[in-house]
């Protein structure tokens, strides 16, 4: 199953870009796949993310949380900063600027070097603690804080975390079980971070992106939903595939493609337009060196037009 990859190893390798596993579907059909050596589940990092977006769509179509919904809503701490200098107070936070990374935070809480030395177990009342630097809604920040957050109110809004509120509506029917998520010192899913699932897991999460939420004849996941969270809701300032816009927890790509990715060579790549799926495992600091292998090596030979 790995001829049609040569390329793409060939690239891999000449570059030094360490990747462990990539699988390639069209039509729901399995093209090719090549493992360095075993697939086996390892933290996704901030294809988290992407995940956690799932749950806001099902709490959505359940009728218990709205985009508008802030965080003063659902938390109610003192000493939280009021609304100052036409800035709003973190209170009035909204889900929706949440979701496209717009917080108005110039140096976004919770960082992963920052959870591991935060002596405050509360998280939440750390974040809220936090003056914003700017109106939020308008300029887009990565922050897997806010993400965070969006886990923290899920979890408020519909009593269960992150993790047992999709087990029975996303986990399980896609045949993914036991999942080992990581949560904050308070039991809340980190949901920006620390997934653990194999790279076959991912692409069955990437099939039924594709799928707009169908899956063996079951719609787990509202449609409308994922169209809304796969299209740019905000402009992004990078260069290269960083640069093509931000939906709600998810990337827009060059090749007319979206994607999930997590630190060090995570990916899950969606072309809606060939009907495929490109899911990649690493451990590589270089994920723009890995997507243009894909668009150099991977989508000439491998994925019909």
């Amino acid at each position: 199953m790995s001829e049609k990859l040569q390329g793409f190893i060939q690239a891999i390798t000449e570059q030094q870009l360490n990747v462990i596993s990539i699988r390639i579907l069209q039509k729901g059909h399995l093209l090719a796949h090549w493992d360095r050596d075993t697939d086996q589940r390892r933290v996704q990092h901030s294809i988290s993310k992407s995940f956690t977006c799932m749950a806001v769509g099902l709490a959505l179509e359940e009728g218990l949380i709205h985009l508008d919904a802030t965080l003063g809503d659902y938390f109610t701490y003192n000493h939280v900063p009021i609304a100052q200098d036409h800035l709003p107070s973190p209170r009035e936070l909204k889900l929706r600027d949440l979701l496209r990374m717009s917080s108005g935070h110039d140096s976004p809480p919770l960082w992963a070097d920052e959870r591991a030395s935060l002596t405050e177990k509360d998280w939440v009342k750390h974040y809220m603690s936090l003056p914003l630097d700017r109106m939020p809604g308008e300029q887009f920040t990565y922050s897997s804080g806010d993400t965070f957050m969006i886990s923290a109110m899920l979890q408020a809004a519909t009593g269960q975390t992150v993790k047992d509120y999709l087990t029975p509506r996303l986990f399980e029917p896609l045949g993914i079980h036991d999942v080992e998520w990581e949560t904050s010192p308070l039991g809340v899913t980190l949901g920006c971070a620390g997934l653990w699932i194999s790279n076959e897991e991912l692409s069955r999460f990437g099939q039924l992106l594709l799928q707009k939420g169908l899956w063996e004849g079951t719609q787990l996941v509202p449609a409308d939903w994922i169209r809304e969270a796969t299209s740019q809701q905000i402009e992004t300032t990078g260069d290269g595939d960083w640069g093509k816009g931000y939906g709600y927890q998810f990337w827009m790509c060059s090749h007319d493609a979206y994607r999930a990715d997590g630190a060090y060579g995570q990916l899950c790549i969606i072309l809606p337009s060939r009907e495929a799926v490109i899911c990649i495992n690493s451990e590589e600091d270089n994920i723009q060196g890995i997507l243009d292998a894909v668009w150099d090596k991977v989508l000439p030979t491998c994925i019909q037009p």
